[in-house]
């Protein structure tokens, strides 16, 4: 069992319904894809998930156990809707938030100077929030939602506003965090950080879980079973006695590109084996689709 279980979780809102009877588990440890289009009904999963709403009926487990008022201590959550007092100093609103979550004015001042250390922005602490760009508040809101290292940790959105720097920084802390246990889910739209971080995903659209599960595995679940091989000549490619069919061919940066539907049981020995009969071979690989392309399929139904 994951760290969070939802149980045919269903949260309506007069005629309108948020989420219908979804389930899912995310499992302890590892980095969790929420997707899917606005008015989805993701940010009502993270809002019952932090317990600031509740839902009409299923159940959510936290560690296996009903979730209670006191886990609130052990999640950090980064809103899409960021928010600062902006008349505190940096420093006492970033302390203030601490002891929010449990911790003491001397351990949150240690654990925030290393982290503002790392951050690059030390020399903020006494400044007043009004005076930060939008990116240099961003960078405060995420350590202020980390810093208690908490068990789970929800980000939405959490590049929105970055320079490429310092979303590569912001990447690199969430995969140590990941690193040292700490299960991340992460909402966002840019598929690319999908791939690059996710271990799992659920698709959530019109209030319905679509589709969970691996990123890999659903990744080729929606494949086509078609390869790319490039390969040095001027003739297309000729597959005599290969298991497959050739799709396109045509020049390809001084090559050709052959792109080949491969039967459902052929190996890739099988397939190369035939090739390298009468082709000099350059590189060979599945196509295996984006999730992007999933996420456009799955949710427009084409």
């Amino acid at each position: 069992m994951g760290i969070i279980t939802c149980e045919k979780i269903t949260k309506k809102f007069g005629d309108f319904t948020a989420l219908n009877a979804v389930s899912l588990d995310i499992p302890k440890g590892k980095i969790f894809g929420l997707l899917g289009p606005n008015g989805a009904g993701k940010t009502t999963l993270i809002r019952i998930i932090n317990q600031i709403t509740l839902p009409d009926s299923g159940t959510l487990l936290f560690n296996g156990e009903p979730i209670r008022p006191e886990a609130v201590e052990c999640i950090g959550y980064l809103p899409e809707e960021r928010g600062l007092y902006k008349k505190m100093k940096v420093g006492e609103q970033a302390i203030y938030l601490a002891r929010l979550k449990g911790m003491d004015t001397r351990q949150a001042t240690r654990e925030l100077k290393e982290w503002f250390v790392k951050f690059n922005i030390q020399g903020w602490w006494d400044k007043k929030v009004e005076e930060l760009s939008k990116g240099m508040a961003q960078k405060i809101q995420f350590i202020t939602t980390v810093m208690h290292r908490p068990q789970l940790l929800i980000l939405d959105e959490p590049f929105s506003g970055f320079d490429p720097v310092n979303v590569n920084l912001i990447r690199k802390e969430i995969l140590a965090m990941r690193e040292a246990g700490t299960t991340i889910i992460l909402s966002t739209h840019n598929m690319e950080s999908v791939e690059e971080l996710c271990d799992n995903i659920a698709l959530i659209n019109k209030s319905n879980l679509i589709v969970s599960g691996g990123v890999d595995e659903i990744r080729r679940r929606y494949g086509n079973n078609h390869v790319e091989v490039i390969y040095r000549g001027t003739e297309p490619v000729a597959l005599a006695d290969a298991p497959a069919r050739v799709v396109s061919d045509s020049e390809y940066k001084g090559n050709r590109r052959a792109v080949l539907d491969v039967e459902k049981d052929a190996t890739n020995a099988e397939i190369l084996g035939e090739l390298i009969k009468g082709n000099d071979i350059v590189s060979y690989q599945e196509l295996i689709p984006r999730m992007n392309d999933i996420f456009i399929k799955l949710v427009t139904n084409n």
